[in-house]
């Protein structure tokens, strides 16, 4: 199996929470550890709050990363790898958190 890191976007099984339903999303990586990966979902609704993932950046269009969206996933719920944030992404959304986690 693949290991995945931090900034890692990666096309996951996604259960939503409102419906039950299991639909593949985008999903950015934030650590993995013993086959649990934790991620945060993306959404292309841009009405959403979040860090912006810029079409150029790698998806099919310009998306949200949602900082309040985050859940665990078995690393088999993981379809495949797309890409890799840049390192000022990284930086970017590490920063989000810290104020998000010291308020």
């Amino acid at each position: 199996m693949m290991e995945y890191k931090f900034g890692d976007v990666v096309l996951a099984e996604v259960q939503y929470t409102d419906t039950f339903e299991i639909k593949k999303r985008p999903s950015l990586v934030l650590f993995e550890e013993l086959g649990n990966v934790v991620v945060a979902g993306i959404t292309s609704n841009l009405k959403m709050k979040g860090i912006l993932i810029a079409k150029k950046e790698g998806l099919p269009k310009d998306s949200i990363i949602k900082m309040n969206y985050i859940f665990t996933i078995h690393e088999k719920m993981i379809k495949r790898f797309l890409f890799e944030l840049s390192k000022e992404k990284k930086e970017l959304i590490k920063q989000e958190f810290l104020s998000k986690i010291s308020k």
